[in-house]
């Protein structure tokens, strides 16, 4: 239900790997989706190795404790300013950030008009 193109950006930004990198843990997507996969992060707990995993409201995603003196990481959270998002709580000394809420578009920093993207698809 709803709006088309939204629902995929909404998906899009949902996932750890995008989330990984909006909390600053990394200095790009890519290094996110690396960082993932080779299962540095846990959410609630569980280790996650899967980048395409979706996080919902309520999750807590935090750097495994085997992983928490990573150079890239503690670099990538240095350099990071002004990056925080409404639907994203991040706790430093944690190494932890909380899923607050589902994103809304207004909360989503991609400058992409979602309407092409699904007109395109829908051909």
């Amino acid at each position: 239900p709803g709006n088309a193109g939204e629902n995929l950006l909404q998906i899009e930004e949902r996932r750890i790997d995008n989330a990984v990198y909006r909390l600053g843990f990394a200095p790009s997507r890519k290094a996110a989706r690396q960082l993932v996969a080779h299962g540095h992060f846990l959410v609630n707990e569980r280790k996650v190795d899967i980048p395409s995993y979706l996080v919902s409201p309520g999750d807590v995603v935090r750097v495994r404790d085997e992983s928490r003196d990573l150079a890239i990481i503690h670099a990538s959270l240095r350099r990071v300013r002004g990056r925080e998002l409404p639907w994203l709580q991040l706790d430093k000394s944690k190494l932890s950030g909380t899923v607050v809420e589902v994103p809304k578009r207004e909360d989503i920093p991609t400058p992409v008009q979602e309407r092409l993207v699904v007109e395109f698809y829908s051909r």
